[in-house]
């Protein structure tokens, strides 16, 4: 976290008001002004997501796209974090940087060239918290980082939940070394649809099914299987991915 700053007399006045300690400076404030809305599951799936995060569990979640997988898992992440006494200090997104597999290939330095990457979690963080600048806040703040698969070797994890997203495009060297830099105290919640994988050859294909087959093996793991019928993203998209999988067309 951020060194704290102190609080204006303003601020301190906002703490009282809320019943709260204004010795624990800006961090309770940010917190208590900074409000994430409340979600409710919408489906039987969902629902079991829920249950395993509030469990401490770690959690795959698989499936088809639009059934709030991503959405979710930073949803219940942020929630957990924001608390006042949360057991983790910040939420870690960490992304393969597909198609190039290379940062180097993208104009501009590495800043710049994960905000294409992160531009879903902007969009999502500003539903959350009704406010555009609530990505922006949360990780300047240190409650939120994007990490790309291509600089997570060397690191190490403690105190966070880790969201590793969109794994279908990760290949099995990048899963090794996300899930081998998880130290102390840490969640760790894997979001993908297999189905979706912007891999062309068998081979590349291969490394999240040797992956998944590892993963299926341990006993620290929770799944969650979405299918059609947890689609909520609307009603169109239910529609287009049911009729795409009747006709038996893959992407």
């Amino acid at each position: 976290m951020q060194q704290q700053k102190r609080l204006t007399r303003k601020e301190k006045r906002k703490l009282r008001q809320a019943g709260l300690d204004e010795n624990t400076g800006y961090d309770s404030l940010f917190k208590h002004t900074f409000q994430i809305k409340s979600i409710a599951p919408l489906t039987d799936n969902q629902r079991l997501a829920f249950d395993y995060f509030a469990a401490d569990d770690n959690i795959l979640l698989h499936g088809v796209a639009g059934t709030g997988k991503s959405f979710l898992s930073l949803y219940l992440s942020l929630k957990q974090v924001m608390e006042g006494k949360s057991p983790y200090e910040k939420v870690v997104l960490v992304r393969s940087v597909v198609p190039t597999r290379d940062m180097g290939f993208l104009p501009g330095n590495n800043k710049e060239k994960s905000r294409v990457y992160e531009a879903p979690y902007t969009a999502i963080c500003t539903e959350l918290f009704g406010r555009g600048d609530a990505y922006t806040n949360l990780s300047s703040k240190g409650y939120l980082e994007f990490i790309s698969t291509s600089f997570v070797r060397g690191t190490t994890f403690n105190d966070c939940i880790i969201i590793a997203d969109e794994i279908q495009h990760m290949d099995l060297g990048e899963l090794d070394s996300v899930i081998t830099r998880i130290g102390k105290n840490c969640k760790v919640l894997m979001c993908g649809d297999f189905r979706q994988s912007d891999f062309r050859r068998d081979n590349e294909r291969s490394g999240i099914i040797k992956f998944m087959k590892i993963i299926r093996e341990m006993k620290s793991f929770e799944f969650v299987d979405f299918n059609e019928e947890d689609i909520v993203r609307s009603a169109l998209v239910k529609d287009y991915i049911i009729t795409k999988d009747r006709l038996g067309i893959s992407v």
